[in-house]
């Protein structure tokens, strides 16, 4: 368990490292495990936390929000060139930077954007012997531009400490080398096959990509057996991304992983009931990660979960179809963040207003790493 003291004393020894000159050496890590949520597709705190009986999220403000800290006031500061949106929201949440990304290639209505600074990932796998498979991406079929949040190009630690990406994608890159390794299939099926891979290697702009590593490749050879190549009986949309979470906790034990709901923001093309109906099912999907965490040895008891939105969301009575965040309304900078686990202070309400930046400098010092480059600052009053 985490105490206010133990939390100091890494704290400590992280400002030491940092001074005594980047890293330092790779140790074995025994925790916690960090679970970091994104409540994606960018949320309002009216539908999700502000009212505990008329909310969409039940489990999460009802029933989570007792076992941990809810931090009502978390806010994405206005700055020059920010935008409230997904990609960027994650990667503030990712490096405790703003603006701390560059274009990959973006295409319409696709922002591809890469991390140019260190995330929480590489700054955890340059200190410790964590292998690759287990600090995790999770990301939505609809959001391939996030494929890139794994490594950042230049300037920090990179690819040899980058994380790894489960997702359709990634599935289908590993179902299309194993469809083309296999001789016996028909020519016309190779050959769609071929083209499928290539267009599916197309997506990444860099000059190198690296393979999945083992664990990952025998993880999706698990998932063919069980719902086969056609994507017609596996879960789609975030229900998907609660199943890869839950087969990951049970078979990769990742020490560091990030879950990237993202179905509310179908919002833009519908009317409000899909927007609300997406909260619920992240809101069940988090109900089930925690009930597996719960019963797992590996993580019960030494596991920390945070649970935060990418962005906020405004009404903009100007639009036909509310909901926005590209705006930059304040609603779409007012979001929130639930911090649950071991050694954390139990149903409690954070009454000061937090910096969306904060999420990855704590969780860094939690971890046991300090994030040297982020801005925002480590919080303090969360451990008992």
């Amino acid at each position: 368990m985490i105490t206010r003291r133990t939390f100091q004393s890494t704290f400590g020894a992280a400002v030491a490292a940092s001074v005594m000159g980047g890293p330092a050496q790779a140790k074995s890590y025994t925790g916690p495990n960090i679970v970091l949520i994104r409540f994606g597709g960018g949320v309002r705190r009216q539908e999700t936390i502000t009212d505990p009986t008329n909310t969409y999220a039940p489990y999460t403000r009802r029933v989570l929000a007792k076992r941990g800290v809810l931090i009502p006031n978390l806010m994405i500061d206005q700055i020059n060139g920010g935008n409230t949106s997904h990609a960027e929201g994650t990667l503030n949440l990712l490096t405790g930077r703003y603006n701390a990304y560059r274009d990959a290639g973006s295409k319409f209505l696709q922002d591809r954007l890469e991390p140019t600074e260190p995330t929480l990932f590489e700054y955890l796998r340059s200190a410790y012997e964590i292998p690759s498979h287990q600090a995790l991406l999770i990301n939505g079929e609809d959001r391939p531009q996030e494929e890139f949040f794994t490594f950042g190009p230049e300037g920090h630690y990179g690819i040899d400490f980058r994380s790894e990406m489960l997702s359709l994608h990634r599935f289908k890159l590993y179902k299309f080398a194993r469809i083309l390794e296999d001789a016996d299939r028909p020519e016309k099926e190779l050959q769609a096959a071929q083209k499928a891979y290539h267009e599916l290697m197309a997506a990444d702009a860099r000059p190198f990509s690296p393979e999945q590593s083992l664990p990952i490749q025998e993880f999706w050879a698990r998932w063919r057996d069980h719902y086969g190549e056609d994507g017609f009986r596996n879960p789609r949309g975030d229900r998907l991304l609660t199943e890869l979470a839950l087969w990951a906790i049970r078979d990769l034990k990742p020490r560091l992983m990030m879950i990237n709901y993202q179905d509310t923001d179908y919002v833009h093309w519908g009317n409000a009931s899909h927007y609300t109906r997406a909260i619920q099912v992240i809101d069940d999907g988090i109900r089930q990660v925690m009930n597996a965490l719960d019963t797992d040895e590996h993580y019960r008891d030494n596991s920390v979960v945070v649970v935060t939105p990418d962005c906020g969301r405004d009404a903009n009575p100007l639009m036909s179809v509310p909901f926005q965040h590209h705006f930059n309304s304040r609603g779409a900078h007012e979001v929130w963040a639930l911090i649950v686990g071991a050694g954390v202070a139990k149903d409690r309400i954070y009454d000061r207003q937090v910096d969306q930046t904060a999420m990855a400098a704590t969780l860094a010092e939690v971890m046991g790493v300090r994030a040297k480059r982020a801005e925002g600052d480590v919080l303090s009053g969360l451990f008992i």
